[in-house]
């Protein structure tokens, strides 16, 4: 309990005295994790609904290795694309490897298929209950998902915050690939890990706690973006 209490007790005193260190690692926490989830909802969701609506052969398969790919281990991701930023990679020549760019990248594969699937889920039943209307229209499959992403954009802002929780929380991925270097790609979960293994207990909780109220603010603007509550969908 003693920890707990100096966590908090040192989370409040670096966010009231505006710890520049704090704000820097944060401010680059929100940079990469922000940007990361930009990119994978570009991909994810009009892959989600692009599977909900367009039937194929192997649809199913599809499905179920989207699925699958929710469970990839981060440091696989991590050590895969370390692989492929390396000086030996095909994509060394870039010199990416042990930048924000590197984490971004490897955040994108990582929370693009939980983004993916989850559209996926909502908008088939979106896609149940519109199906006739669209077809009756005569609408493209271009039209039909844009109707249903527009339609459905409550459910994609819950895909979205659970694709962005993901992202700001990943420690194992982000580690191989960006480093942790100081004033350049250490973020919120990494300051967390070195503070740990140094056994400055007191500043990772108080780090912790910086993380966990930084998860609760997004949350809690999705919400009054998406306006649930005043529409009584809460």
């Amino acid at each position: 309990m003693e920890d707990i209490w100096a966590g908090l007790s040192a989370a409040f005193q670096l966010i009231g005295t505006g710890d520049p260190d704090l704000i820097e690692i944060t401010l680059r926490s929100i940079q990469v994790s922000f940007s990361a989830l930009v990119i994978a909802c570009l991909i994810a969701l009009p892959l989600g609904t692009w599977l909900a609506v367009r039937r194929f052969r192997f649809r199913r398969a599809t499905i179920a290795v989207l699925n699958a790919m929710m469970g990839l281990p981060p440091v696989v991701v991590g050590l895969i694309v370390y692989l492929l930023l390396s000086r030996s990679g095909p994509f060394g020549v870039l010199g990416l490897l042990f930048t924000p760019t590197a984490m971004i990248i490897a955040q994108v594969i990582i929370i693009t298929p939980l983004i993916a699937s989850i559209t996926h889920q909502a908008m088939r039943e979106l896609w149940a209950e519109y199906h006739d209307l669209l077809i009756s229209l005569n609408t493209s499959k271009g039209q039909r998902i844009a109707t249903l992403i527009r339609d459905g954009r409550r459910n994609l802002l819950t895909a979205a915050l659970a694709g962005f929780g993901r992202a700001i929380g990943e420690v194992g991925a982000i580690m191989i690939v960006g480093g942790n270097i100081d004033h350049a790609t250490r973020v919120l979960t990494t300051a967390i890990a070195l503070e740990t293994g140094k056994g400055d207990f007191a500043l990772a909780l108080g780090l912790g706690f910086v993380l966990i109220s930084l998860a609760l603010l997004v949350n809690l603007a999705i919400h009054t973006l998406s306006r649930t509550e005043r529409d009584g969908r809460w």
